[in-house]
């Protein structure tokens, strides 16, 4: 246990981090694009990991191998679920948007039975599965009939499910790499994606951010995205996939006790039950005895 104390600390860390992206996530498209928001939180988080990595005398692969593996990392983890959450919570609380996105868990042990033969089903296991659908139906039920936007709460869906399958790819490919290189090669080769889009779609030069937008954007970027996808890529390789994501079990209520304290959100009673339902799924399904 003592030996695990240090990956667990990690772990709440990320938790924090990306429980907290949310809000800053919605404080950032109040006056920036979402597509250049994410561009932008690319391009200060490669500068800071790139500036890291040279420090310590570290380089990227050159070979065409790592270079696809990082391709495919940005993709799923890096361009695509960050544009459909900041695209999702522009009509979506940032409450509730971290836990329609933080059912990553959910989707990682179904995955499991395609990725991992670690993965056996069990009935509690499919307990808490069904548990978590059932919170994450409650939700979007509810909000629904309150008039929310169906498109964006299945975008914030979406990318949870693409973080699950992320996680296989990433501990697939970089189970014994410096996670920095991962972490760096993956917002390289989002901008690829990220950088042509905002400008075709948002036309970036004629945006007006607010100081407000700008400070998230840094937060964003530097805590929320550099350090959190080094320490994410160290926890595949020591905790696993499963347990990684079971982070989102400690976020839920991180995030969305920020989105109340600080952006003065409501936060309706369906959504206390969904939220119960899907962190007593995730519990279930990340239980382990003994």
């Amino acid at each position: 246990m003592r030996r695990q104390t240090p990956e667990l600390l990690l772990l709440g860390l990320l938790a924090l981090l990306w429980g907290g992206s949310f809000a800053l996530i919605r404080l950032g498209i109040e006056t920036i694009p979402p597509i250049t928001l994410i561009a932008l939180r690319c391009v200060l988080a490669g500068l800071a990991l790139y500036a890291v990595l040279r420090l310590r005398g570290r380089r990227m692969p050159m070979n065409l191998e790592s270079w696809r593996a990082f391709m495919v990392q940005a993709m799923l983890a890096t361009v695509t679920p960050f544009v459909l959450i900041a695209w999702g919570s522009q009509e979506v609380s940032s409450g509730l948007a971290i836990i329609l996105a933080s059912t990553s868990p959910i989707f990682a042990f179904l995955l499991g039975f395609a990725f991992s033969r670690a993965e056996r089903p069990s009935l509690l296991k499919g307990l808490g599965t069904g548990l978590g659908i059932a919170g994450v139906v409650l939700i979007v039920w509810h909000q629904g009939l309150e008039g929310g936007s169906w498109p964006h709460m299945a975008a914030l869906i979406a990318s949870g499910a693409l973080f699950a399958l992320s996680s296989y790819t990433g501990k697939n490919s970089f189970d014994a790499v410096d996670p920095m290189l991962p972490a760096l090669g993956a917002q390289l080769c989002g901008l690829l994606f990220l950088l042509p889009a905002a400008v075709i779609l948002e036309r970036p030069w004629s945006m007006q951010p607010s100081r407000e937008s700008l400070l998230a954007l840094l937060a964003l970027s530097l805590l929320c995205t550099a350090l959190a996808s080094v320490i994410w890529f160290r926890l595949l390789r020591t905790l696993g996939v499963v347990a990684t994501t079971s982070q989102a079990y400690l976020r839920l209520p991180l995030g969305a006790a920020i989105g109340v304290i600080f952006l003065d959100e409501s936060f309706p009673m369906a959504a206390v039950g969904g939220l119960v339902l899907v962190m007593g799924g995730v519990a279930m399904m990340t239980w382990r005895r003994g």
